[in-house]
């Protein structure tokens, strides 16, 4: 009986030590999750005419603060519902991770933003030490931009308070 309780007691000890040790060496896992869009009308937010882009690149790059050296780069291809996901090995608490498009399947909405305001990227915390339980993390969407706004963005953006320029009168 002394000897079945010994051995239960160094099993338990066995796996607090090796989890323990997996903490340690940052076995984190994680899922980046986000949507990739067409700006309908061209104002880099979602209204009710943005639609959803199958077929579009995005990559997922982690780099360090200082210096800025890459230190984790994955890519992904939306779904149908413009939806990806991204595994990620590994906590990247001391780094800076952005998700940024790459390229877009419709010729007609595959412009990225120029502009030094433009969201051209998605930034993502991807650490377990932040109060986040889940492992996926959730990227605010970004958008290609398409050539010519859609006609009834006018309507739209009036109708939400706005001007045809996507400005607050």
């Amino acid at each position: 009986m002394a000897k079945s309780i010994n051995n239960i007691i160094f099993l338990a000890s066995a796996i607090c030590f090796l989890s323990f040790l997996g903490l340690a060496y940052g076995n984190s896992h994680f899922v980046v999750e986000g949507k990739i869009y067409c700006d309908t009308c061209r104002i880099q937010f979602i209204t009710k005419l943005t639609t959803y882009l199958k077929g579009a690149k995005v990559r997922l790059e982690c780099m360090e603060r200082e210096g800025g050296a890459i230190t984790f780069s994955a890519e992904a291809e939306t779904d149908a519902t413009g939806a990806y996901q991204i595994p990620v090995v590994g906590d990247h608490e001391e780094e800076i991770c952005k998700i940024t498009l790459l390229s877009s399947p419709d010729a007609d909405c595959n412009e990225i933003k120029k502009d030094p305001w433009a969201k051209k990227a998605a930034q993502i915390t991807l650490t377990s030490n932040n109060g986040i339980a889940s492992s996926v993390r959730a990227a605010n969407p970004i958008g290609f931009m398409k050539k010519q706004a859609l006609p009834e963005c006018i309507g739209v953006l009036r109708d939400m308070g706005f001007n045809a320029h996507g400005v607050m009168p």
